[in-house]
């Protein structure tokens, strides 16, 4: 009867949680079918599903709030819900690049959070409601529709500006009139030339500069265009100090922009660029739109005749690797919780990736280095989409293999074709890095006479039953012994050398959820026993050492699979 009453009181605290998202799932739900959304388009808005903040587009905070909605340039037909009103932690609504008719809802003056309301380039019309002048720090976007500042001032609305808020009885007071002559017609001349470079083009152009204008934005996904004078200072002329880390792309280094913000630039190196920047800018836009509260968020971007930069948000407690091998004394370690939470979000993430962006982005360079950590150590991955970026055009014939030995699936190792199952191989060996804390290839092993690999020693110590001697000394032996057992089979599924036998990343969640791992595991150890046996018949032929991966990918070309 107690541990009645006790699932009783748990289910009434934790009833307003359940109402709250499911109260958020309906108003987005709502939204979709105003915006009479088609085909396979926002397909992962279920309406059953409580909480929607694993939903495409739809960013939220720790206590599952949602804060951001993106959903610029989707061709939506449709109008704008008055249930958008609803989300009272919104502070981002992006629906520019669409077809939206109708008028803006009373309602989203109810959204006391909201700071920035990008409706620009929709077929809106009407009066833009009183109750937006509410919202002191709202910043409004509503260029190129057939809207009206409202009853004291009928003339078209066709400017963005940042609404602040007066007494309670005034209405919006919205000045757009003519500044002068000179100014007035050279706006008309800059939409004019806008209107009529989008008509000559199947594709919407979304980057659009302005003489003169510094704060140049993109559409659809407010991103802010830096100068290079900008990240210059920012980065005190990218100063060697700055340096937060180097890889196979480029150096990112620490910034402050004039307003303290902190960020991170990645310079990026070896860009070659048949396409220039046009094609440059379509691979940033795809990154832009991938947002998912696991991934890592694009803020900006910068370009020049001979350079190419990203801007992200400054992570504070930098990245797994740092974390695992690098940190300071004093410095806090990864206790066992925050590495099942770095596994789980890092699936979550390279799900996203793989099975709700259209098209698909093939991470390429998956490791602890790459899955950088917020201030509440959320993981977030790092680096997507950045391959694509710096292989422009190029085929999979001739695309350079980027990524770090020891983390390369065999496969791309040898025919330099990458796919989905290349990044599940880097996340298997990604856990690998959790559990132990060492690095994925470690040639001072070989004094010990151990394996130079990462994922070879760990399988030899598996077959052998010495898991434990394996895991990270950091962890003063704090952690479960099932999960840690359930984290390696995971591992080693992931690190198959034949790329069809690796799960999907959808299944990796799954199995971190306690669903499927048996099954899997039980078929492994028996196509194991098989592998080990032609391996004994070869491993005189190699020398990467009996149950390398690398090996067993050398073994199967040979037999011509």
């Amino acid at each position: 009867m107690r541990k009645l009453g006790f699932a009783l009181l748990v289910l009434v605290v934790s009833l307003p949680c359940f109402l709250a998202s499911d109260r958020q799932g309906d108003a987005l739900y709502d939204m979709k079918q105003k915006l009479n959304v088609t085909g396979g388009q926002l397909s992962d808005w279920n309406q059953n599903q409580v909480n929607p903040c694993t939903w495409n587009s739809v960013i939220c905070d720790n206590n599952n709030n949602v804060v951001q909605v993106t959903l610029a340039a989707r061709g939506f037909t449709g109008v704008l819900s008055p249930r958008i009103g609803e989300l009272q932690y919104l502070s981002v609504l992006s629906l520019a690049g669409n077809r939206i008719t109708g008028s803006i809802p009373e309602e989203f003056g109810n959204l006391s959070s909201l700071t920035s309301l990008d409706l620009e380039d929709n077929l809106l019309a009407g009066e833009i409601p009183a109750s937006l002048g509410n919202l002191s720090k709202l910043q409004l976007f509503f260029s190129g529709n057939h809207l009206n500042c409202g009853p004291n001032f009928p003339h078209s609305c066709a400017s963005s500006v940042s609404y602040q808020s007066g007494s309670h009885s005034s209405k919006i007071g919205l000045i757009l009139g003519t500044v002068g002559g000179v100014i007035g017609l050279l706006i008309v001349g800059v939409l004019f030339l806008i209107c009529n470079a989008r008509r000559k083009s199947h594709l919407r152009e979304v980057f659009v500069d302005v003489a003169g204008e510094d704060d140049r934005r993109i559409a659809f996904g407010q991103l802010k265009r830096f100068a290079w004078r900008e990240l210059q200072i920012a980065t005190d002329n990218f100063n060697e100090r700055n340096v937060l880390g180097q890889g196979g792309f480029g150096k990112v280094y620490k910034g402050v922009l004039p307003d303290a913000t902190k960020i991170a630039v990645k310079r990026l190196t070896d860009y070659e660029s048949p396409g220039g920047e046009a094609a440059f800018l379509r691979e940033v836009e795809l990154i832009s739109v991938a947002v998912h509260r696991n991934l890592l968020r694009l803020i900006g971007f910068c370009t020049t005749q001979t350079e190419r930069l990203l801007v992200y948000p400054f992570m504070q407690n930098l990245s797994v690797a740092y974390r695992l091998r690098e940190f300071k004394p004093g410095e806090p370690i990864l206790d066992w919780p925050a590495r099942k939470q770095v596994a789980i979000g890092t699936a979550r993430g390279l799900e996203y990736l793989h099975e709700h962006c259209n098209p698909k982005i093939i991470h390429r360079d998956v490791k602890a280095a790459n899955v950088l950590l917020d201030e509440d150590f959320e993981p977030v991955v790092g680096d997507f989409g950045l391959a694509k970026l710096v292989d422009v055009q190029k085929t999979s014939v001739t695309t350079q293999v980027r990524g770090t030995m020891g983390h390369i699936a065999p496969e791309y190792l040898s025919t330099g074709k990458s796919s989905e199952r290349t990044d599940v191989f880097g996340y298997g060996i990604m856990l690998l890095e959790l559990v132990t804390g060492q690095r994925a290839i470690d040639f001072s092993r070989l004094e010990e006479e151990e394996e130079v690999l990462l994922l070879d020693h760990v399988k030899k110590l598996q077959r052998e039953g010495q898991l434990d001697s394996i895991v990270d000394g950091n962890l003063n032996q704090n952690y479960d012994d099932e999960e840690l057992e359930m984290i390696i089979q995971i591992a080693l599924l992931c690190t198959q050398a034949s790329p069809e036998d690796r799960p999907s990343m959808s299944e990796v969640v799954r199995m971190l959820e306690g669903e499927g791992l048996a099954e899997r595991w039980e078929e492994w150890q028996q196509v194991e026993v098989t592998r080990r046996q032609e391996y004994e018949r070869m491993q005189r032929r190699f020398d990467w050492g009996e149950d390398s991966v690398y090996n067993q990918e050398a073994i199967e070309l040979s037999a011509g699979r």
